[in-house]
């Protein structure tokens, strides 16, 4: 079986490896960037290599890696029929993450567009739905940017993470390849 490799301008889209547990480690020790995606800090070089052998070896979950250094920066996937609400088959949740020192340069953007591209167009799913935590700005802008629209808000009595979160939801319908 071959792996699935996505490009875009400055990025690789490609799955994780175990020898990217040093740099996982290093970005996703930041509690800012735990705490944003739902998630608690890795603690450990060891912790980051178990969430590649586990989490990160789900299908359709890519490390994102700068093409200029061959460096992993950060993670976007999709969630086949796993996500925070009940999807139909032809449905996913797209979900990521970006170190902190690449922040503000719309590389989870590229990523984001590249990723939905695929999915529509490779994997014909009907629809995308993503999931924020309400506050975090910077995530809503990324879904707004790649053409997802609210669908509803639920407070934090009204979610399992304790957090308000916004839910958007982009249709394949919609979608335009940019």
């Amino acid at each position: 079986m071959s792996e699935i490799v996505l490009e875009t301008r400055r990025l690789v889209l490609r799955a994780w490896r175990i020898e990217d547990a040093k740099s996982l480690f290093r970005y996703a020790k930041e509690p800012l960037i735990g705490e944003r995606a739902g998630w608690q800090a890795h603690q450990s070089e060891e912790e980051s290599r178990e969430i590649i052998r586990t989490v990160f070896a789900c299908p359709e979950i890519y490390a994102m890696v700068l093409k200029e250094t061959r460096e992993p920066i950060g993670c976007v996937g999709l969630l086949l029929q796993q996500g925070h609400l009940p999807m139909n088959q032809n449905e996913a949740e797209i979900g990521y993450w970006l170190a902190k020192p690449y922040w503000n340069k719309d590389l989870t953007t590229e990523a984001a567009k590249r990723l939905i591209c695929h999915a529509f167009c490779d994997l014909s799913l009907e629809r995308l739905w993503a999931c924020v935590f309400e506050g975090n700005a910077q995530s809503l802008a990324v879904l707004k940017k790649c053409g997802f629209v609210l669908h509803h808000c639920a407070d934090k009595e009204q979610t399992q993470s304790g957090k308000a979160e916004v839910y958007l939801h982009l249709e394949a319908a919609s979608f335009q390849d940019k």
